[in-house]
């Protein structure tokens, strides 16, 4: 009988540096994913974005701190995020509380379903990759976010 080794995408002895292409092939790898869900339920990836913030702040959101959340997360237009916030509001997924939005028991219902959905993919997608190697990725992705930030800032200053 004759075997032979093999070699795992995951392995880390010979694994190349990370790179710009490498974050970017895995982040449209995630997204394609949770898009397949989202498409599913009749949501957008920027609609789930907005309504997950809505649903996780502390205190209720003005529109205008709903769009100042999103833009600075996805780096989305301004007249984007208006956009996403109205057709939340449409579905009945954020209601309008005054001065602030919040979300309803159908905007609860549907972030809870397409979480159920989403988890167990997630789960497959994480599972197995070792504490401290998620904690290096989380290091090195904040610093390149924060210098991502920056480099954008100076260009839109």
């Amino acid at each position: 009988m004759t075997t032979t080794a093999s070699t795992s995408a995951t392995s880390t002895a010979a694994a190349p540096a990370a790179n710009a292409r490498d974050l970017a092939l895995a982040h449209y790898a995630a997204r394609g994913v949770l898009e397949h869900v989202l498409a599913r339920h009749g949501v957008t990836f920027q609609e789930q974005v907005t309504l997950r913030a809505a649903l996780t702040s502390d205190t209720p959101l003005t529109p205008d701190d709903l769009l100042a959340q999103i833009q600075g997360s996805l780096k989305a237009d301004p007249s984007d995020i208006r956009a996403t916030l109205d057709a939340l509001l449409a579905k009945e997924l954020l209601v309008a509380d005054g001065a602030h939005l919040r979300p309803t028991e159908a905007g609860r219902e549907l972030f809870a379903a397409i979480g159920a959905e989403v988890g167990p993919v997630s789960a497959r997608i994480w599972g197995g990759i070792p504490a401290e190697d998620l904690a290096a990725a989380g290091r090195v992705l904040a610093l390149v976010t924060e210098r991502a930030d920056a480099e954008l800032a100076a260009l839109t200053a």
